[in-house]
């Protein structure tokens, strides 16, 4: 037999005994290849159930929520409002928000702003929550806090990167007022301007104060 004959040969033997082995693991450890793609498969049905599920849940809240203000009567939207049962922190926190607005509309503003205390010192619900929930108990209890606790806390609510910031601004602008400081009212004023984020209704409020104040309109 040739050194080519004798080659072959052994590398057919290899290749016979290399599929043997394979066979041999398929046979011995295949189920958990199986197992590791049915935990493919299951694990990403799971994922689409559970998103289906909060979808589901989501749109039964958001449901119940509308069909609940859609009543005549606060007394009777209140108490649809009341029984309302929320699947998650962020949705129990969006009720309260709702809530809130429904005892501030009753006259009962000490209600509302604990309402809103309670969602702004939360920390299970998200940030954005929690930042409305602060401004709206700020503005709501404006008739009993001091002018420097609510200046303190749209500070912070003013603060680069939030998203209530030049709401917040506009709020620290009328305490100004309110506290008889004209000028620091306008430049905070004039700041909202130029800011590049200004909505169109702030922008208006904003010039019709400057005006109102005295102030002048920058042009160009």
């Amino acid at each position: 037999m040739s050194n080519t004959d004798t080659d072959s040969f052994i590398n057919e033997v290899t290749e016979e005994v290399r599929r043997d082995r394979l066979y041999g693991y398929l046979r011995r450890y295949g189920w958990i290849a199986v197992l590791v793609v049915l935990l493919i498969v299951g694990g990403a049905a799971w994922r689409e159930y559970q998103a289906a599920t909060a979808r589901a849940e989501a749109q039964s809240f958001g449901s119940a929520i509308l069909a609940a203000l859609e009543a005549e009567e606060l007394a009777d939207r209140r108490a649809a409002l009341s029984e309302i049962t929320p699947p998650n922190d962020s949705a129990a926190a969006m009720l309260r928000l709702i809530e809130a607005g429904q005892s501030a509309e009753a006259g009962e503003s000490d209600a509302a702003v604990a309402a809103l205390e309670q969602v702004a010192t939360n920390g299970e619900v998200a940030e954005i929550y929690r930042n409305i929930a602060s401004f709206k108990a700020l503005t709501e209890g404006a008739a009993t806090m001091a002018p420097e606790e609510r200046r303190q806390g749209f500070e912070a609510l003013s603060q680069p990167g939030n998203p209530l910031r030049l709401l917040a601004s506009e709020q620290l602008a009328l305490i100004e007022i309110e506290t008889g400081n004209r000028e620091a009212a306008l430049e905070r004023l004039t700041a909202i301007l130029s800011d590049s984020e200004v909505t169109q209704g702030l922008r208006q409020r904003a010039s019709q104060l400057i005006v109102a104040l005295g102030g002048e309109l920058q042009t160009g």
